[in-house]
């Protein structure tokens, strides 16, 4: 299991967006990209997003998530099933703090100042519950030769190598 869950940190490490789908109060689903974190202790993955946003009133209603990335060069993509926690621990916050927030988090001349200090920070941690990838495992010509031989012979493509996480344990 520890090979795997390494392979996907790895996997995840690079794509710098996931699509996050949440369930909205209707039951309708919706999907922004959201920005990968670093790794932190208290969950499996972390991201940032602003006091009254959509995700927030979502994940309240609902915690159940779903996170996918994908990487159009070699195909590689990732599928994850979790559950979110809503954290404003500000020892968290500054934790996990980049100077790239500001970017979505400007200065307003109060203590809304786009710092590990601003109020509008809210963090999304999330404990997976499941995941599934495919890690290409050939070269990209070889990746795109498959294609197109799965395309004309209407077979299907060998591009990489599927893996599957189920439970791997407690938040890191």
């Amino acid at each position: 299991m520890a090979s795997e869950l390494d392979k996907f940190y790895e996997l995840i490490q690079d794509l710098s967006f996931a699509m996050m789908t949440t369930r909205r109060r209707d039951g309708h689903l919706r999907a922004p990209a959201m920005a990968n974190q670093n790794r932190a202790p208290g969950a499996d993955l972390w991201f940032v997003t602003s006091e009254g946003s959509h995700k927030l009133e979502d994940l309240e209603h609902d915690p159940h998530l779903n996170l996918s990335y994908f990487r159009n060069s070699n195909q590689e993509w990732v599928s994850v099933s979790g559950v979110a926690t809503l954290s404003r621990d500000r020892d968290s916050i500054h934790r996990l703090y980049s100077t790239e927030w500001r970017l979505w988090f400007p200065d307003r001349g109060d203590p809304r100042d786009g710092t590990a200090d601003d109020p509008r920070i809210v963090l999304i941690g999330v404990t997976i519950h499941a995941a599934e990838f495919l890690e290409a495992t050939e070269p990209r010509a070889v990746v795109l030769f498959e294609l197109v031989r799965g395309w004309l012979t209407n077979t299907q493509p060998e591009t990489g190598e599927m893996h599957e996480l189920t439970h791997p344990g407690p938040p890191r």
